[in-house]
């Protein structure tokens, strides 16, 4: 069964349940043995130095990630029944790539045509938008001024943001780096001119910047969407069918404002990528 085919028979059973029942019954009954195979929900996320709808950051009491992503697989343990175990990767590229391994159970990255090949998506719970964070003195004012030639733009390896940036690029290239802690380092040093992510990333990267702007507009659009390693098709119908009734409920909007991101858009029910 494919990702598409999977998800529009979980819209339909969502749609069918939400007729009949309260939100805390909308859920189909959880594929546990799919799901969660080795007992525990093993959840990959992304950690760094920033927050997003993808990337956690480290609790300063604790040690432990937090953030959006953490919170949703708790919701989904907690649902399920059975211990939240966090798998942690250096970007999404990582995450993605560790599906076809079987690292992981669920896990919440950002959509694009690559990643569709080696994992199944769910529907967006959020919509990100990728642009560019340009240093203090930086005389662009907007996302044409950094296609210049000889304009050090970075991001993060294999990801959609550096991706997508590299397509939209024609006058010059992006270089990028493993993790975000990278990128810290190389604007620090003053080696880049422009830094691809999505909007919350670099609005969370600019108050470490004084001086720094984030660039208005974009050069990439997507989701942030619930996926499940290829051939697990009960898995992601029972995902498919969370995360919608999330949004309903208001879950994923709490996790986001939790996270300091209340200007994120969640994405709007039945939303497709």
């Amino acid at each position: 069964m494919s990702a598409r085919p999977a998800w529009l028979f979980a819209a339909v059973c969502f749609a069918f349940l939400a007729a009949c029942a309260g939100p805390e019954d909308r859920l189909p009954p959880p594929p546990t043995q799919e799901i969660a195979p080795t007992g525990k929900l093993r959840v990959g996320i992304g950690l760094g130095a920033v927050s997003s709808a993808f990337w956690t950051t480290r609790d300063a009491a604790t040690g432990r990630p937090k953030g959006v992503t953490v919170e949703l697989g708790a919701d989904i343990a907690s649902r399920l029944g059975v211990p939240l175990e966090l798998v942690v990767y250096n970007n999404s590229g990582e995450v993605t790539a560790a599906g076809p391994r079987g690292e992981w159970d669920v896990a919440f990255v950002p959509v694009d045509a690559e990643r569709r090949k080696m994992v199944d998506f769910g529907p967006p719970y959020v919509l990100l938008e990728s642009t560019y964070l340009v240093p203090a003195g930086s005389t662009a004012r907007a996302i044409e001024d950094v296609d210049r030639a000889g304009t050090r733009v970075i991001g993060i390896e294999n990801t959609t943001t550096a991706r997508s940036a590299a397509r939209s690029l024609k006058n010059t290239t992006v270089k990028t780096f493993k993790t975000i802690d990278d990128i810290y380092a190389a604007m620090r040093a003053g080696e880049a001119d422009a830094v691809a992510l999505g909007r919350e990333s670099l609005d969370s990267l600019a108050a470490s910047f004084p001086g720094s702007r984030v660039l208005p507009g974009h050069y990439q659009a997507t989701g942030v969407a619930v996926a499940v390693p290829k051939n697990h098709p009960a898995a992601l119908a029972y995902v498919s069918a969370w995360i919608e009734q999330a949004k309903s409920t208001g879950a994923v909007r709490r996790a986001l404002d939790n996270a300091g991101m209340k200007d994120a858009q969640v994405a709007p029910a039945g939303a497709l990528q």
